[in-house]
């Protein structure tokens, strides 16, 4: 059992410090920059206690901090998308990630390649068939997916709240 005075107690003292330090400095200073290295002052808390600052191969694994999403889309649209892997124009895998306005729909329509759509935030209504009809929708929150099939007609909108889907498909991407 620990004491106060005990000398083990105080040993751990340094290293529960650099921990609350690194938990209460945010996520972006727990993860590594564009340029692979973390944040200067815990660059040197992490040089005073003798840890090694940690480098990512980008060749082997790469990642985008939201801080780095490039949104792209019409000037004072509530809709944005951003591409954070791939391109949907040419063939191959690809990753995007749509903010999609409150109350958007789109007409029935079907894609050649599948999809599969998780829910990040808001409501996702979705629809089968040709014919639209907003009342012959399920609801999809967060956390849930979606797997559009090649050439399967359907339609969606979204809640009152909007929402934001991440896309994984093949492309190159098309609408029929």
């Amino acid at each position: 059992m620990f004491k106060p005075s005990s000398r083990g107690l105080w040993r751990m003292a340094p290293v529960l410090g650099f921990l609350t330090v690194v938990f209460f400095s945010g996520p972006s200073a727990r993860t590594n920059n564009q340029a692979g290295l973390v944040l200067p002052h815990v660059r040197n808390i992490m040089a005073i206690y003798g840890a090694d600052v940690v480098t990512i191969d980008r060749n082997a694994r790469d990642f985008k901090l939201p801080d780095q999403f490039e949104w792209k889309g019409p000037e004072g649209a509530a809709s944005k998308t951003v591409s954070l892997f791939g391109d949907p124009s040419k063939p191959g895998l690809y990753v995007q990630v749509t903010k999609r306005g409150p109350n958007e729909w789109s007409q029935p329509h079907s894609h050649p390649n599948e999809r599969f759509i998780t829910v990040l935030a808001g409501t996702f209504l979705i629809g089968t068939g040709a014919k639209f009809d907003k009342n012959n929708t399920v609801a999809i929150g967060p956390g849930g997916v979606v797997h559009d099939l090649p050439n399967q007609m359907h339609y969606d909108g979204t809640g009152p709240e909007g929402a934001t889907l991440e896309f994984i498909a093949m492309g190159p991407a098309a609408r029929n």
